[in-house]
C-alpha cells in the first residue's frame, strides 16, 4: 500500500488542493489482491487506490472531444466552459483555435438552418485528377447491375500499386458517400490481384463521382431519438466463391449514422442464412451504437427496430425451437435474441 501510495505522489496522479466547503467528494477505497506467477505460485502483494464512481455528481454543463493524433473537436454546452477547456489545453500544447467546425480530416462541415452538410468533394476532385479524369463523363450509376465483377475476366492489370492506391483512396470517400460504399466494396475484393475489368469497373465509379461531386451526408436536428436498421443480403452472389455479400444502413432519427457492405468468410447454404447473418451484423452495431449513446449520456429509451425482407429469417429469430437446418448459425440466432 505504501508502494501505491508513493506512486501516486511520485506520477503527480491528483494534485492536492484545500477542500471549499461546497465541495463534492468522491469516497474512495483500497482494493488489496494477490499476483500469482504462470505456474500458479505465489509473487506479491497488490494493492490499488480506487475512487467509487457512483457517489460522482453530474455537472450542470457536458463537453465532448473527438480527438484524431493533434486533430480536435470540442462540442460544449455552454460557451463559458468552451473558452475554459481551451485554456488549459492551451497551457500544456501548442494549438490553435479555427472557431466553429468548417472542415475535419479532410471532411467540409458547411453549417445550415436544419443542421450539418458533411461532403468531400474537394478530396473527390483529388483523386479525380490523380487518375486524369477530371474532365471525364459522368455516369449515372457507380456499377453495373446486370453483371459482377470476377477474378479470372480480363487481363492482368499492368500497375497493381496504382490500383490500390485509387481503391483505397475511394474506401475514405465512403465515409460521407454511402451511395458508393457496395461498388467501392466490389473492387477492394480484388486488389491482391487486378484485372483490366477490375480497372474498368473502378473508372465507372470515379465517373459517377464526377456527376456527383457535391453529394454528401446530411445531419438534420430532430426530436426523434430512436435507433431504426435496415438489412439485406444478395445469397450467393459472388461468381467466384458463391459467397453472400450482406449491407446495412443506421437510421438515428432521421439522420443516417451508421452502414456497411461486406462479403462474410463462410458460405450460405440457405437464403435464409445469408439474410440471418446480415441481420447478425446489424444487431451487432446497434448494440454499440446503443452503448455509445449511453456514454454519452444520452440512452435510447426505445427498442431499435430491424428491419429484414426475408420472412423466414424474421421467423427463426422468434422460434424457440432449433433443429438440424439451423443448427450452424445458432450462434447468430442467439445473439440476436
Amino acid at each position: 500500500m505504501t508502494d501505491e501510495f508513493a506512486a501516486l505522489i511520485n506520477n503527480k496522479t491528483w494534485e492536492l488542493i484545500p477542500r471549499e466547503p461546497n465541495m463534492h467528494v468522491i469516497r474512495s477505497m483500497w482494493i488489496f489482491k494477490h499476483k500469482f506467477r504462470s505456474n500458479g505460485s505465489f509473487e506479491r502483494y497488490k494493492a490499488r487506490l480506487v475512487g467509487d464512481g457512483r457517489s460522482q455528481q453530474n455537472g450542470k454543463d457536458v463537453a465532448y472531444i473527438l480527438l484524431y493524433v493533434d486533430d480536435i473537436i470540442l462540442v460544449t454546452s455552454s460557451n463559458d466552459l468552451r473558452c475554459t477547456i481551451i485554456q488549459h489545453l492551451a497551457k500544456e500544447f501548442s494549438m490553435k483555435d479555427l472557431r466553429p467546425l468548417s472542415s475535419f480530416l479532410g471532411i467540409s462541415v458547411n453549417h445550415t438552418e436544419s443542421g450539418l452538410f458533411l461532403n468531400q468533394s474537394q478530396y473527390a476532385k483529388e483523386i479525380l485528377e490523380r487518375d486524369g479524369m477530371s474532365n471525364c463523363k459522368p455516369c449515372s450509376t457507380p456499377l453495373e447491375t446486370k453483371s459482377k465483377l470476377n477474378s479470372n475476366i480480363g487481363n492482368p492489370y499492368a500497375d497493381p500499386s496504382f490500383y490500390r492506391s485509387l481503391a483505397g483512396a475511394l474506401q475514405y470517400l465512403t465515409f460521407t458517400r454511402p451511395d458508393i460504399s457496395y461498388s467501392v466494396q466490389q473492387i477492394c475484393l480484388h486488389m491482391h490481384n487486378p484485372h483490366d475489368t477490375h480497372m474498368a469497373a473502378l473508372k465507372r465509379i470515379l465517373r459517377y463521382i464526377q456527376g456527383t461531386i457535391d453529394y454528401g451526408l446530411h445531419m438534420t436536428k430532430t426530436s426523434t431519438t430512436s435507433l431504426i436498421s435496415y438489412t439485406d443480403a444478395d445469397w450467393a452472389g459472388c461468381p467466384d466463391t458463391r459467397k453472400s455479400t450482406s449491407g446495412y444502413c443506421v437510421y438515428l432519427g432521421d439522420n443516417l449514422v451508421s452502414w456497411s457492405s461486406k462479403r462474410p468468410p463462410t458460405i450460405s447454404r440457405s437464403s435464409t442464412e445469408a439474410k440471418y447473418r446480415g441481420v447478425a451484423n446489424v444487431v451487432s452495431e446497434s448494440c454499440w451504437l446503443r452503448n455509445l449513446m449511453l456514454e454519452l449520456h444520452h440512452p435510447l429509451n426505445k427498442a431499435t427496430i430491424v428491419y429484414c425482407d426475408n420472412v423466414s429469417a424474421i421467423f427463426l429469430a422468434s422460434n424457440p425451437i432449433q433443429h438440424q437446418r439451423t443448427k450452424h448459425i445458432e450462434l447468430d440466432i442467439h445473439f440476436v435474441r
